[in-house]
């Protein structure tokens, strides 16, 4: 990540010369941040994952008025203990919140500060990744999901992110080229040697999406999947778990606000994410269970094939995700609202009237979001605590 900072000099005349103090500052933040920060001019800060502001001493103001029209979105300024430098902070981020512009104050050790920076900078950095990215639905919503769909204008002016309509017709015309390209996961597939012709035609419902992500550039994609079951006699559930393992996210039921929450928890966390159903409740308990029957291959600790729970066709996967801490999440399309809660994965169910991986998840919160104000059906679900992270994107 590139997080850069411009240097604002000061007029405090029992400094030395703008940046020679703030030198040692700067190699002891490098040193806690792990990484170097990338000097740059107000102007430049744009190019960044996070820019920051470092405010060197007092009378400082004016000489940030100046530059204030070359800054984007919200202003981050870096300060030290000493040369005044927090109090001229605090003039101009009072100034910044007067007049409707958003802001914050890095002060403190230097090991507070990098962890503060590095959280920012995963927050900006995320938002960057999206803004511009594509995702692409093939077909429209399945028909059950009467509360998940989206306005496209609303989803690129809030988020930059750009949706793109691509009709069954053509992703059954890649289907029938029978073809994918091998790679280490498509091996992995073959290797568990479950019904070879199912697993082959699963492989050809990968390959198809693929080229279609290939072709539009997309992040991730969401298929309206039941239609394959008539027409392919297969599900797509280890092609959107191949494509989740390689990073591409991909999710059922052309469900779009899924997709849009998958690809923030994944562009937030770099780590798998697992959409699923919640399929029970235990509000004494606090307790949720999820499932579905496709999750990133590389997410469970084993899984084993077998078939899609609804249709009895194709090949699912039937995961065993290591118990222990895990985040909860959804957001609306429009990003007017989320829902984030850490949990603990339990245990790993074997129940024959759910999808096939099932896993059962304690929230200390409790579960009454779920039966009081959900955002639609399916939640995802990445391992470990990122539920600050994701605060920390809608805050922004």
């Amino acid at each position: 990540m590139k997080i850069g900072v411009y240097d604002l000099q000061t007029a405090n005349l029992n400094a030395d010369r703008p940046g020679r103090d703030s030198d040692p500052f700067f190699s002891q933040l490098e040193k806690a941040l792990g990484q170097p920060l990338v000097h740059c001019q107000p102007e430049e800060l744009a190019g960044c994952d996070l820019p920051l502001v470092f405010i060197g001493g007092g009378g400082s103001e004016g000489f940030f008025l100046q530059q204030l029209p070359k800054l984007e979105g919200p202003i981050f300024l870096l300060t030290t203990g000493g040369n005044n430098s927090l109090a001229a902070s605090l003039e101009i981020l009072s100034y910044l919140q007067r007049h409707g512009r958003s802001g914050e104050i890095l002060h403190g050790s230097c090991e507070k500060v990098a962890a503060r920076i590095l959280l920012l900078a995963r927050v900006f950095g995320a938002r960057r990744s999206l803004r511009g990215a594509k995702l692409g639905s093939v077909g429209a919503p399945s028909d059950w999901l009467i509360a998940s769909g989206v306005n496209p204008q609303s989803v690129k002016q809030v988020s930059g992110l750009e949706l793109v309509d691509i009709s069954m017709e053509e992703f059954m015309r890649e289907i029938d080229r029978h073809e994918y390209t091998p790679n280490a996961f498509t091996e992995e597939a073959l290797a568990k040697k479950y019904s070879p012709e199912d697993t082959e035609k699963s492989l050809w419902i990968y390959g198809a999406l693929k080229r279609l992500c290939e072709k539009y550039g997309l992040l991730g994609v969401t298929v309206r999947c039941f239609d394959l079951l008539p027409t392919v006699k297969g599900t797509s559930c280890l092609a959107l778990a191949i494509l989740n393992a390689e990073g591409i996210y991909a999710g059922c039921e052309g469900d779009m606000t899924s997709l849009i929450s998958m690809a923030v928890m994944g562009q937030l966390t770099g780590k798998p994410v697992f959409m699923c159903n919640p399929s029970r409740l235990d509000a004494e308990e606090s307790e949720i269970v999820l499932a579905h029957c496709t999750l990133p291959m590389q997410m469970p600790q084993s899984y084993t094939f077998t078939t899609h729970f609804e249709s009895g066709l194709g090949v699912a996967l039937d995961g065993q995700i290591a118990p222990g801490p895990c985040t909860v999440f959804k957001c609306a399309g429009d990003f007017s609202r989320h829902f984030a809660a850490a949990g603990t994965i339990v245990e790993n169910l074997q129940d024959p009237t759910l999808c096939r991986t099932q896993i059962r998840v304690r929230l200390p919160g409790g579960v009454d979001y779920f039966t009081r104000e959900p955002i639609g059906n399916h939640h995802l679900v990445c391992l470990g605590d990122e539920t600050e992270a994701i605060e920390e994107f809608f805050r922004w």
